[in-house]
């Protein structure tokens, strides 16, 4: 049986992280849980430490301060490398992505090194609204033009990794910060020659808590895909 752990970061979810973490569960009981919060000042921590008692697979790091999704995301990952996990999946806490595609997942991670939830391939949704969503669209658009990766997705976090087969590969390589992170992983997976399949994802928007994508982001990405173009990273 292939260890599986499937993690999330959290900062301010306590109306999504109870329901989460059961829908999770239920479509993988065998699967392990990490999720790391950053001392959510709405005590989504309180109620982590609180579904650790129920579910003894749940694992959960509260980190002292908002340090940051990249961080949290590398901590998840090294976690995971430590731990000795065959897979790993990473999603958002928000309930935006349905844990009832992780079988999916595991189907098809077993001929892959990476497995990406795309909105935007045959079969897949966006269910963000006006702006927001013209703006991941077009976004996602304008990176597989500039990186030039047969990919139509690269900036969702529900993605599937095989860790026995990502020998070259650490999140602690990607040097972006903020939403970046999701990019630029994408790329280095590229950069080293591992095989990505994408399956498609309904993604959901937020019912609960706003979103926490600040507006320097867009600014912050369209500079990392500057820097990618021109060589600045080696």
């Amino acid at each position: 049986m292939k260890k599986t752990l499937i993690a999330t970061a959290t900062f301010n979810e306590y109306n999504n992280i109870d329901k989460l973490i059961k829908l999770i569960f239920k479509a993988s009981t065998k699967a392990d849980v990490l999720v790391i919060d950053d001392n959510s000042p709405d005590k989504t921590w309180l109620k982590l430490l609180n579904l650790k008692k129920k579910y003894r697979n749940l694992n959960v790091i509260i980190r002292k301060k908002k340090d940051g999704l990249d961080s949290a995301h590398k901590k998840i990952y090294t976690f995971a490398k430590k731990n000795n996990y065959d897979y790993l999946i990473t999603m958002d806490a928000d309930l935006s992505h349905d844990p009832k595609i992780i079988p999916i997942f595991l189907k098809n991670i077993k001929n892959y090194d990476c497995v990406i939830g795309s909105r935007y391939t045959k079969g897949g949704k966006n269910g963000l609204k006006g702006f927001r969503f013209l703006l991941s669209k077009y976004g996602n658009i304008l990176i597989r033009h500039i990186l030039k990766i047969n990919l139509n997705e690269f900036t969702t976090s529900y993605r599937c990794f095989n860790l026995k087969r990502l020998k070259k590969f650490h999140f602690n390589q990607v040097v972006v910060t903020g939403y970046s992170f999701f990019m630029f992983v994408m790329y280095l997976l590229n950069k080293f020659n591992y095989s990505i399949k994408e399956i498609p994802i309904n993604f959901h928007e937020r019912t609960h808590g706003k979103s926490k994508i600040p507006k320097i982001e867009t600014f912050r990405t369209l500079l990392t895909l500057l820097l990618i173009r021109i060589g600045y990273f080696k």
